[in-house]
């Protein structure tokens, strides 16, 4: 498992949101779950206006191995959606954490962060789970 920042977290189905400066959530999937998915090839994003519920569903993706379901870590309405992985699919397995972002929000409510899990409690569910 790659290097995870110390300020993302995380669902237990390893999608990942990070809380940008100016109140924004940055949500995408984990380095563990692209190297599951194996070589990505298609994803779907929301759309810009949408609004999404914690752990709803929020697009999909698919590999070579499986499509999967993409949920999101905490409620909003989309601002932004990552045009550039809908492009070029395979930046989510080179840099899932970081240019293989998939879409950002405007949160509804803030508290939602407290219930994901940190990057260590997320790396240990990951490692004990196998999931």
């Amino acid at each position: 498992m790659k290097d995870i920042p110390e300020n993302y977290k995380f669902l237990s189905s390893h999608e990942w949101a990070k809380l940008e400066e100016d109140g924004k959530v940055t949500v995408g999937i984990s380095d563990y779950a692209q190297d599951q998915l194996g070589d990505i090839v298609f994803v779907e994003l929301p759309k810009k206006g949408s609004l999404v519920k914690k752990d709803g569903n929020a697009g999909v993706v698919e590999s070579t191995k499986a499509a999967s379901d993409v949920y999101t870590p905490i409620s909003g309405e989309v601002v932004e959606s990552n045009q550039s992985i809908v492009d070029d699919p395979s930046k989510i397995n080179s840099a899932p954490e970081n240019e293989g972002w998939f879409f950002k929000l405007k949160i509804t409510d803030k508290s939602e962060m407290d219930s994901l899990m940190n990057k260590e409690e997320y790396e240990k569910f990951s490692k004990e789970s196998g999931s």
